[in-house]
């Protein structure tokens, strides 16, 4: 499941930075693929679709959110626990 996880991301991301998702690093910054404010709110939501997760982040507040975006790989480990912490 981590690796299905960890490619649906890249997915999602790619998307927004309009890459294909093989052009995405997983140490990247989100500012490294180009990815804005308004970028990055979308792919919360395609993230939350996708996985049927609800994802802890302060648009307001980015910094002060529970989701780290610091980079690539810090956003797919962080969904990979919510995807482990739902319900069954």
């Amino acid at each position: 499941m981590s690796d299905d996880v960890t490619e649906k991301m890249r997915a999602i991301i790619a998307e927004q930075a309009v890459l294909d998702p093989s052009e995405v690093s997983m140490d990247a910054t989100l500012d490294d693929l180009g990815i804005d404010s308004l970028g990055l709110v979308e792919a919360v939501f395609a993230i939350e679709e996708e996985f049927d997760v609800q994802v802890p982040f302060n648009a307001n507040d980015p910094a002060d959110s529970q989701f780290d975006i610091s980079n690539v790989q810090s956003m797919v480990n962080a969904v990979k626990q919510l995807v482990a912490a739902k319900p069954d």
